[in-house]
């Protein structure tokens, strides 16, 4: 049998060979031999055509796809075309049988062609607002062939526009029933739009520049808010004409009760992110997304609750129902991942992510500027895994240098993020502190900041220009130095921020020298170290000297709050995670260091290596030299004068070496060392998911600094608790004024005191829902009555016949 198995293997691998098979799906195949092939069916022959006859091809996709044998795109996946070509195809054999299929080559006879010399003038036209159709009435050509030349010319296609469907409220509060307008509005029914205060009717473009240029009040007066006209949450199609008419900006949020509405805790975070001003600020940066029934306060919503709910990319969607996710939002159905991602490309079309980003990070100093007086600067490594060519950097926390775009986070002094910057090329914390740094100072005005970083950014030059800027640097000393004797070492003992602090520390100054020699400068500084139980020393240089030994040291060590951040963001939040695939063209006048240079490095250092040895060599025979038969330098040096050549000749190399190496600039610009164009990743939709998983991180944050007196362990399981409570089940309840939220118990009662506790705090802000009227009202039910499973000590007593004690 095994014989059998593989002479059968045998022949199916030659006839593979000699056979071209290519699978549709499991029932249809195409083979092709002998420049001929042959499309199957279930072991029948459905076409019989010579390859190259483009219309039996033709009438071969239009019979499967017809007869039900196959899906559009299998079948263009299989015949190496576009599902477009297969659809054309069926319209053609539709309108005029196998003749329409079969198509001559080359331009259409008969059909007047548009020569070149006639580019100046459509130009011209076309400049002067003519259309193209009477552009091609004038030139006696068809329209598409005008259309053709305009686009390579570059011009961009006109938008068709939208006629306006006038829109009558009667009723400011209407009773529409299904009856009355099965299916929406029909089409013979005129709509009025709610007048404005000059009486006029209100037109709202269908279509809109995708880079607006109008302010958050500008638009607000383009496009008033509509009150909804479903009267059933569940079902939002009149809303959903209205936006596709062009008429709805966004849909208003229309609540529906139920019991044991999935990730309802999630409602406990919208009151931190009103405070924040995430909504009032995406509407002044972005104003508007719409018309959309999804407009751009829904967009916001759902992004942020995604984070909350550790949704970490739009794909992750599919895994939700749409229903559930869109009873969170006021809507019968969340947008789904096509949706979002649409709508993420109109908002990076708009190119203003940075102004989003400053803007919140202006919010935020304005509410939370009491922890500004330290901030931690840092650099997180994004490693990439795709086929692009990127800039490799190291990554530290998997010890290899890779492909990876680094991005610069600016934290508070209780780690919280304030904003973040993406770096070009993996540029290093000495380049990027100068920039970050202006920032941060057009943030937080004269205000003396300590900024923190860790030894990627030291350089004593840097130091001097921060210090002038009005910045206090504090990071650890890099280099060799010497070690600090044990007898200046003293122990210190403090609390900070609720914590017992104990180290053993040595507090003196220290000069630091930058420039070459021999104008060589120097800087002194203080030096703070640690010596810890197993004898390690870690110093710490900082310029202010008016903090105790023991905050300067507190403050160095806290920085590992941020590490500490970016693994908590890596892993809840897929910090990591691409957004897109597209990519930007980099700057292309950058220098990276010279591969020519590079290889005279090596060169010359495997020169030196072989001179060392060399000399080694010599040094070990003169110092086993018998001076009783060589008594003289001379005759030593008779007796290796091949060792002495060899050296002349190594010395000699390496002499040239050096001079061919001086000749060769250390730095190029990047367009002379690397092929193609220069590229980079596509920074916009980025740098928006990040700051909106920013804004949800630090929601997080104010929820637990609400809940930590009410719990003992929030230090170590306080975002462990937010995270569970924002995930729970609970009931929705909706009034005239109101948005009662009941949430279920958590696991234990004292985290659900905790709950309770949050609960009262929120419900004190009397926040409204954004987009309605809503004020959020929150509680958690009581925990059910659990039931002993053993008898009681009463029971067991009269059981015993004994009386149990009073």
């Amino acid at each position: 049998m095994a014989e059998i198995k593989e002479q059968g293997q045998l022949f199916a691998e030659e006839f593979d060979q000699e056979i071209n098979t290519v699978f549709i799906n499991d029932r249809c195949r195409i083979q092709t031999q002998d420049g001929h092939r042959v499309v199957g069916v279930c072991g029948m022959s459905l076409a019989h055509y010579a390859v190259g006859d483009h219309m039996s091809e033709a009438y071969a996709m239009v019979s499967l796809v017809d007869q039900g044998w196959a899906q559009q795109n299998e079948v263009a996946s299989a015949f190496s075309c576009s599902e477009r070509t297969v659809r054309r195809n069926q319209r053609r054999f539709e309108s005029g049988g196998l003749v329409a299929l079969g198509r001559p080559n080359g331009y259409p006879k008969g059909r007047p062609r548009l020569s070149a010399s006639r580019k100046d003038l459509v130009n011209e036209w076309k400049a002067e607002g003519i259309s193209a159709r009477e552009i091609a009435r004038r030139l006696g050509v068809s329209d598409m062939a005008v259309r053709n030349l305009l686009r390579r010319l570059g011009w961009k296609a006109e938008q068709p526009e939208q006629e306006l469907m006038p829109l009558v409220i009667e009723d400011a509060n209407p009773k529409l029933s299904g009856s009355e307008f099965p299916g929406g509005l029909p089409p013979s029914t005129p709509a009025k739009v709610p007048s404005t205060d000059e009486g006029q009717i209100a037109k709202i473009a269908p279509e809109r520049d995708a880079n607006p240029k109008l302010s958050g009040s500008e638009e607000a007066e383009l496009l008033p808010a509509l009150p909804s006209m479903d009267t059933d949450p569940g079902d939002r199609q009149i809303d959903r004409v209205f936006a596709c008419i062009g008429l709805l900006d966004d849909a208003v949020p229309l609540f529906r009760p139920g019991t044991q509405v999935p990730g309802a805790g999630v409602l406990l975070a919208i009151p931190t992110l009103v405070e924040s001003g995430v909504f009032e600020i995406a509407r002044e940066v972005y104003g508007s997304i719409g018309p959309a029934f999804y407009g751009l306060r829904t967009t916001v919503v759902t992004l942020l609750m995604m984070a909350l709910l550790r949704i970490k990319r739009p794909e992750g969607l599919k895994e939700y129902s749409p229903q559930s996710l869109g009873r969170l939002l006021g809507l019968d159905r969340s947008p789904e991942v096509k949706t979002l991602r649409r709508k993420l490309a109109r908002l990076a079309a708009q190119g203003r992510a940075a102004e989003f980003g400053r803007a919140l990070a202006e919010r935020r100093v304005k509410t939370r500027g009491y922890a500004l007086g330290f901030l931690y600067v840092d650099g997180h490594v994004r490693a990439y895994h795709g086929k692009r060519s990127l800039p490799k950097t190291h990554v530290a926390r998997i010890r290899l240098s890779m492909p990876a775009t680094t991005d610069y986070w600016i934290n508070d002094a209780e780690g919280d993020p304030l904003f973040v910057v993406t770096t070009e090329a993996n540029k290093g914390l000495v380049a990027m502190l100068p920039v970050v740094l202006d920032e941060v100072r057009a943030l937080v005005g004269d205000r003396q900041v300590t900024v923190v970083f860790d030894r990627g950014g030291w350089s004593p030059k840097l130091f001097v220009r921060l210090i002038a800027s009005g910045f206090d640097i504090l990071t650890y000393r890099k280099g060799r130095c010497r070690r600090v004797p044990k007898r200046c070492f003293s122990i210190h003992k403090a609390t900070l921020n609720g914590h017992k602090i104990k180290y053993k520390l040595a507090d003196h100054d220290v000069d630091l020298f930058y420039g070459s020699r021999p104008h060589r400068k120097r800087l002194r500084l203080r030096q703070v170290t640690r010596l810890t139980d197993d004898g390690h020393q870690t110093q710490v240089i900082t310029s202010r000297r008016d903090l105790s030994a023991i905050k300067v040291a507190y403050r160095m060590f806290e920085r590992w709050r941020q590490e500490n951040f970016f693994k908590y963001l890596r892993e809840e939040y897929a910090l990591d995670a691409l957004v897109d695939y597209g990519i930007e063209s980099a700057d292309a006048t950058r220098t990276v260091p010279n591969p020519k240079r590079k290889e005279l490095n090596a060169k010359l250092g495997k020169a030196l290596a072989d001179l060392n040895l060399l000399v080694a060599e010599y040094g070990a025979e003169a110092f086993v030299n018998p001076e009783s038969v060589r008594r003289t330098m001379r005759g030593f040096k008779i007796a290796n004068a091949e060792r002495g050549r060899a050296i002349i000749e190594a010395m000699k190399c390496v002499t040239e070496l050096e001079k061919k190496r001086s000749a060769v600039p250390a730095r190029v610009p990047v367009q002379q060392v690397t092929e193609g164009e220069i590229i980079k990743l596509s920074v916009e939709r980025k740098h928006i998911t990040d700051l909106f998983k920013m804004v949800a991180y630090q929601a997080e944050g104010d929820l637990l600094r609400l809940v930590s007196p009410h719990y003992r362990r929030a230090e170590d399981e306080g975002r462990t608790l937010i995270q569970n409570a924002l995930a729970t089940h609970g009931d929705i309840e909706v009034t005239d004024t109101e948005l009662r939220v009941s949430l279920e118990p958590l696991s234990s009662p004292h985290k659900t005191h905790a709950l309770v506790a949050l609960c009262d705090h929120l419900n004190e802000t009397r926040t409204k829902f954004p987009g309605s009227n809503l004020r959020l009202c929150f509680d958690v039910k009581p925990p059910p009555e659990t039931s002993l499973a053993f008898p009681g000590p009463s029971a067991l007593g009269t059981q015993s016949g004994t009386q149990p004690d009073n």
